[in-house]
């Protein structure tokens, strides 16, 4: 049996040109993304000083727009990452937002502008920094939004510039 979108009235058969079973839902403006970050998810592990440090990343996507077909095409990201177990005073050299399953590296989506400011050092090797306002292109925004989990966010530090802690994204 065929289902009609349209309403009878008085003999007269109204109908909807853009009905549908079930309407698309609006595209969010903001998103945020989560990742638990351990020494132990770098590829390879980290096993120098650096080894018992953690953290945790919040990424907010703001501001998205988007396409016709329903692509980001712009928007900026907050970041805002707490670190603990670190040595006293490591200097967090560059973070960023990376694609890659666990256990792979790979090129980096979005960057948290910590290398161009010289980084920040965590003089008690713990401590929090907040990176608001990055644009983001639409290209790597949407490859986070399709897939999280196939993208991971990687923190550097002095002593180990090829990656100190890292987790996979979470949206939420």
């Amino acid at each position: 049996m065929k289902k009609l979108h349209g309403l009878m009235l008085t003999g007269v058969l109204l109908t909807c040109a853009g009905c549908s079973e079930s309407p698309t839902a609006p595209m969010p403006a903001s998103l945020v993304f989560t990742a638990q970050l351990a020494a132990a998810n770098e590829v390879p592990p980290v096993t120098d000083a650096d080894a018992g440090a953690t953290g945790t990343v919040t990424i907010a996507f703001n501001n998205l727009t988007y396409d016709t077909a329903g692509r980001v095409t712009s928007g900026t990201v907050d970041f805002t990452m707490t670190f603990n177990g670190f040595p006293v005073a490591t200097t967090i050299t560059a973070a960023h937002i990376h694609m890659g399953a666990a256990g792979t590296n790979g090129a980096i989506l979005v960057d948290t502008g910590l290398s161009g400011r010289g980084g920040v050092t965590l003089l008690t090797g713990s401590g929090e920094i907040s990176s608001p306002g990055i644009s983001g292109t639409g290209t790597a925004l949407q490859a986070v939004i399709q897939n999280p989990s196939g993208t991971y966010f990687n923190v550097y530090t002095d002593r180990s510039p090829n990656g100190a802690i890292r987790g996979q994204l979470v949206r939420q």
